[in-house]
């Protein structure tokens, strides 16, 4: 089932509840620029082993409403937090996907965890997507203000660059056009809000807050967040496991979607 969730006076966001009734519960947090659509396949699979997955769609994109402002993770983490709430949830699993798994580690930070009992990061965009000058990982900042400029450019354009670099396996061309329409659905000034976002943000010290259990997958192929970040967040939580998948880019939940899977739940029911 599928419904609204305010979040501010005048902001709902899209929240996709599959198998309420599950023994378990997973929120899914989709990375840039997708919606909860992108975990298709956990989807497909998760609720026959018994678990209930709630996708949350992120202000100005997919399904959710598009304003103009509440693109920082403070805020995205307290939209978050408006669905916890709001649904009442408590001992779940958070997992995050790429600028979703920051997200999902300031909600951590910030509300101390609350209601979560495990925590699973997929090529997660920590502690900085972009390199600094005490932080040699990541992306060079002209790449993300290149995003920047092509989001305002020419999305469409900059979209099918995007996802040409995503995958390490072959998708096919109607995959493509899939993963390319999830892109089109969000607003242009949420795409270009969010990767300025990436220039501003660090969770250096929020990482060192999370308490819980953590699973990392990270592709060792990833072009868009290197593995690098990956063992960085592993240093940083001094209770998480590092998985790295050897055939995978960015999107390890697509090109090794079943050992992703088996993995998910091995690390949810041990």
């Amino acid at each position: 089932m599928g419904y609204y969730i305010n979040v501010e006076p005048a902001v709902k966001v899209y929240v996709e509840d599959l198998n309420p009734e599950g023994n378990k519960t997973i929120v899914f947090l989709h990375g840039w620029p997708g919606s909860h659509d992108l975990f298709e396949y956990q989807f497909d699979f998760l609720p026959k082993r018994g678990f209930r997955c709630v996708g949350i769609d992120q202000r100005g994109f997919g399904k959710s409403d598009k304003p103009w402002h509440g693109y920082d993770y403070n805020r995205l983490a307290d939209d978050v937090d408006c669905v916890v709430e709001t649904l009442k949830l408590k001992d779940f699993v958070l997992a995050g996907h790429s600028t979703g798994g920051a997200i999902a580690i300031r909600y951590m930070s910030r509300y101390n965890g609350y209601g979560v009992s495990k925590l699973a990061l997929f090529a997660a965009a920590a502690p900085s997507l972009i390199k600094l000058p005490n932080f040699p990982y990541g992306l060079d900042k002209d790449t993300v203000l290149n995003i920047i400029k092509e989001t305002y450019d020419d999305r469409p354009k900059m979209l099918r660059g995007f996802g040409d670099m995503f995958f390490f396996q072959h998708t096919s061309d109607p995959f493509s056009d899939w993963f390319f329409q999830i892109g089109l659905q969000a607003a242009g000034w949420s795409t270009a809000a969010i990767s300025n976002t990436w220039l501003k943000e660090q969770l250096f010290y929020d990482l060192e807050t999370i308490k819980v259990p953590t699973l990392i997958i990270h592709g060792i192929h990833d072009l868009i967040v290197p593995f690098e970040l990956g063992e960085v967040q592993n240093h940083a939580i001094k209770n998480s496991v590092l998985l790295p998948f050897q055939f995978s880019g960015h999107g390890a939940f697509y090109d090794e979607k079943d050992k992703f899977n088996e993995d998910l739940v091995n690390f949810i029911e041990k």
